[in-house]
C-alpha cells in the first residue's frame, strides 16, 4: 500500500508529500518526541519484491548513516513500512540549486560557495569509501540560513543493494550528468564517476547549459560515451582558456584522464577562475528556458554554435539556449584576397583597348553566351517548379506545424547493450515489475512495438499499486515519453476508479492528448480501456488518431459527437480547434481558442497548447 498523508510510520507522522521520482517519494514528517520535522524518503515499492533486499538495505544504510559532515544531509534513521524501506533525514528549509537556477542567475560568489561545499562533501565521503553517483543541481540544497548541502548521498549505493533495474548501475544517475562508465553499466566505479558528474555541474553553472542534451535519455547517454565535449568557449566566448582546460579534464571520457581527486578538481577550478569576470556568467539558465519555450520550437536539433549564431533554439531534455544567454560574436566575413601595392591582382597587358575589342567574336558566335542562355532557361524552369511546389505545400503547412507540436518520434538507434542489458534483467528477475517496464519503455523508444504489450501485461500482473503507476507516469511525462506516460496513468485510473479530479487527472489528460499524436499510440494504449474509465478522453484520443492518419472528415464527425455529448470539456474544444485548423476554418479556430481562454480553471498545459496553435496559425479576429 502507498504511504499517504496523515499516516504514522513508527514515530513519524506524515505531514505532506514533497516530491517523487522513479526511485523514491519524499515526505515531510513530524517526530513528536523530539518535536522536530524530518524528511522521509521512501524507496520504490518494487524493492520489496526482492525478499533479500531489506537486509542488504539495512547494511548499506548503516554505512551511509555514519557520514557526518556539515555539507551532507544527515540520515537520522532507517526502517521499513509494509516491506517498503525508507530513510529519515534532516528536513532542510530552503530550495534546491535547480529551483534557484530557475529563478535567477547566480553570482560568481554563490557559484564558488556551491563548488566549495559540494567539493568538501564529495571529498569527505570518498575518504569513507562511499560514492554519490548522482551529483546534479536537484541534489544540492540551499538552506535559508545560507548552509549548502549535498543530498541523497549514498541513495544510489543503497539502491545498488537490490536486484531490480532500479538498482542496476545503468539506471543510477541522471542522463544529463551521468559518467561514461556509469552509462555503460560498469560496476567497478571509483570517485572518477562523481568527478565527471561534478564537472557537468560546473559546466552548467559557467556555460549556462549542460554539455549534452537530446530528445531522449538514450541519445544523451550515447553522447556522454562517444561524442566530443562541446567546447565551453564556443557557447560562452568569455570562458577563459584556463577555465576551459579544467572542464575538459574533468569531463574526459576516460577515467585516467580526469583529475585524480575531487579536491584536485576544486583547486584547479578556483585557480582558473581567479580572474573570471561576473559579466562572463550566463544570463539565463537551462531550467528557466524550459518553462519559457514550447516544445514545438525545440524539434530541430542543431549544433550549439549554429544555434547561437542564427538565433534558432537548440533542443534539450532540460531546455534550450535562449535569446540573451550569451552575446554571440559578430559573423566572420570570408577573408578577401590580399592585393599588395607591389603586386596588383591584375596587370594590364600591352594590347590596346581597341585591339582587345576588335579581337572579340560577335555575341551570337561565342559558345559561353549560348551556355548562359541555356542555363538561364533551365533556371527559370526550375524556379517555376519550386514556386509551384511552395504554393501547393503552403496550405498544409500550418496544420503540419500544429500537428507536430509534439514531435513524432523517429526510430532511435539505441546502444545495443542497453536493450541487451534490459532483456538480461528480465530473464534474471522475471518477477520484478520494474525490469519489465524498463524493457517496454526502451522498446517504445526504439519503435519496436512487437513485444511491448507482453512486457506491459507482465507489469500489470505483478504490480497493483496505483501509486507505482502515478509515479512512473509523472516521470515519463517529464521526459516527454507520452505513450509510456499515457499507459501508466491509464493503469492508475483503472486501479483507482474514484480518481477524477486534481493535478493527476490533468497529467492523465495531457498524456493521452499528446500520445495519440503518435500513429503508434494505439498499439500500446488501448482505446477501449480508455473509454471504460474516461469516455470524453477516449473521444479526444480517437480524434487525434484520425487527424494523425489524415482522416480529417472522420475526425470532424467524431469531434462533433464528442462536443455534443460533453459540451464544456476543454480537451475536446482544444482538439476541435485542431480539426478546424486542418479544414482551414481560421474563424472557427479563433472563436474556439478565445472561448477556451475564458475558462479560469483551464489546466496550464492546455494554455500552452493554445499558445502553440496561435503561434503557428497566427489567426486574426
Amino acid at each position: 500500500m502507498p504511504i499517504v498523508v496523515g499516516e504514522t510510520l513508527g514515530a513519524y507522522r506524515i505531514i505532506e508529500q514533497l516530491g517523487q521520482g522513479g526511485m523514491a517519494t519524499v515526505f515531510k514528517a513530524y517526530h513528536a518526541a523530539l518535536d522536530r520535522y524530518v524528511a522521509i524518503k521512501a524507496l520504490h515499492p518494487a524493492f520489496k519484491e526482492d525478499k533479500n533486499f531489506l537486509g542488504r538495505f539495512q547494511r548499506e544504510a548503516r554505512v551511509v548513516a555514519r557520514l557526518d559532515h556539515p555539507n551532507i544531509v544527515p540520515i537520522y534513521d532507517f526502517s521499513e513500512h509494509e516491506g517498503r524501506p525508507y530513510l529519515v533525514m534532516k528536513y532542510i528549509e530552503g530550495e534546491t540549486l535547480k529551483a534557484r537556477l530557475v529563478q535567477k542567475k547566480l553570482s560568481f560568489g554563490e557559484i564558488m560557495s556551491i563548488v566549495d561545499a559540494v567539493g568538501k562533501a564529495l571529498t569527505y565521503a570518498h575518504r569513507q569509501g562511499i560514492l554519490h553517483r548522482d551529483v546534479k543541481p536537484s541534489n544540492v540544497l540551499l538552506a535559508n540560513d545560507g548552509q549548502i548541502y549535498l543530498a541523497d548521498f549514498g541513495l544510489a549505493r543503497i539502491a545498488s543493494a537490490g536486484e531490480s533495474t532500479l538498482s542496476s548501475d545503468m539506471m543510477l544517475g541522471t542522463p544529463q550528468y551521468i559518467s561514461p562508465e556509469q552509462a555503460m553499466g560498469k560496476r567497478e566505479l571509483d570517485e572518477g564517476t562523481d568527478i565527471y558528474s561534478f564537472g557537468v555541474l560546473l559546466y552548467e553553472l559557467l556555460v549556462g547549459k549542460v554539455p549534452f542534451s537530446a530528445d531522449t535519455p538514450y541519445a544523451i547517454i550515447h553522447d556522454h560515451i562517444y561524442s566530443p565535449l562541446p567546447l565551453p568557449h564556443s557557447i560562452n566566448p568569455k570562458i577563459t582558456d584556463d577555465m576551459e582546460r579544467v572542464l575538459l579534464k574533468a569531463l574526459a571520457k576516460e577515467r585516467a584522464d580526469r583529475y585524480s581527486t575531487v579536491n584536485e578538481l576544486v583547486e584547479a577550478f578556483k585557480n582558473a577562475c581567479g580572474g573570471f569576470e561576473e559579466s562572463a556568467l550566463p544570463i539565463e539558465t537551462v531550467e528557466t528556458q524550459v518553462s519559457a519555450i514550447p516544445a514545438v520550437l525545440t524539434d530541430t536539433k542543431i549544433p550549439p554554435a549554429a544555434g547561437l549564431e542564427s538565433g534558432i533554439h537548440e533542443p534539450t531534455v532540460q531546455g534550450t539556449v535562449s535569446e540573451g544567454e550569451t552575446v554571440p560574436p559578430e559573423e566572420e566575413r570570408p577573408p578577401s584576397i590580399p592585393v599588395s601595392e607591389e603586386e596588383p591582382a591584375w596587370t594590364p597587358t600591352k594590347t590596346s583597348l581597341p585591339e582587345l575589342v576588335l579581337a572579340r567574336k560577335p555575341l551570337h558566335k561565342r559558345w559561353y553566351v549560348w551556355l548562359l542562355v541555356i542555363a538561364g532557361i533551365f533556371g527559370i524552369c526550375l524556379f517555376a517548379i519550386i514556386v509551384r511546389g511552395m504554393i501547393k505545400n503552403k496550405q498544409a503547412g500550418v496544420e503540419q506545424a500544429i500537428s507536430t507540436a509534439t514531435q513524432m518520434p523517429q526510430e532511435i538507434p539505441l546502444p545495443l547493450d542497453l536493450l541487451q542489458q534490459a532483456r538480461r534483467n528480465v530473464d534474471e528477475n522475471p518477477n520484478d515489475p520494474i525490469v519489465h517496464l524498463d524493457l517496454a519503455v526502451l522498446l517504445i523508444d526504439a519503435r519496436q512495438f512487437e513485444d511491448v504489450t507482453k512486457e506491459l501485461n507482465r507489469v500489470e500482473g505483478l504490480m497493483g499499486d496505483p501509486g507505482f503507476y502515478i509515479e512512473h507516469g509523472r516521470m515519463y511525462r517529464d521526459q516527454q515519453k507520452w505513450i509510456a506516460a499515457a499507459w501508466a496513468f491509464l493503469r492508475a485510473r483503472e486501479l483507482n476508479p474514484d480518481w477524477k479530479t486534481g493535478e493527476a487527472i490533468d497529467l492523465w489528460h495531457e498524456a493521452v492528448y499528446k500520445a495519440f499524436m503518435d500513429p503508434e499510440a494505439g498499439r500500446v494504449v488501448d482505446l477501449e480501456r480508455i473509454r471504460a474509465v474516461d469516455g470524453p478522453m477516449a473521444g479526444v484520443a480517437r480524434v487525434q488518431a484520425e487527424l494523425t492518419a489524415g482522416n480529417v472528415g472522420r475526425a470532424e464527425t467524431i469531434i462533433l459527437e464528442v462536443i455534443k455529448q460533453f459540451e464544456n470539456f476543454p480537451e475536446a474544444l482544444l482538439v476541435q480547434a485542431r480539426v478546424f485548423a486542418r479544414l482551414k476554418n481560421t474563424e472557427r479556430v479563433v472563436k474556439i481558442l478565445d472561448a477556451l481562454k475564458q475558462i479560469e480553471t483551464l489546466p496550464p498545459w492546455i494554455r500552452d497548447e493554445i499558445g502553440r496553435i496561435e503561434a503557428v496559425e497566427k489567426p486574426k479576429p
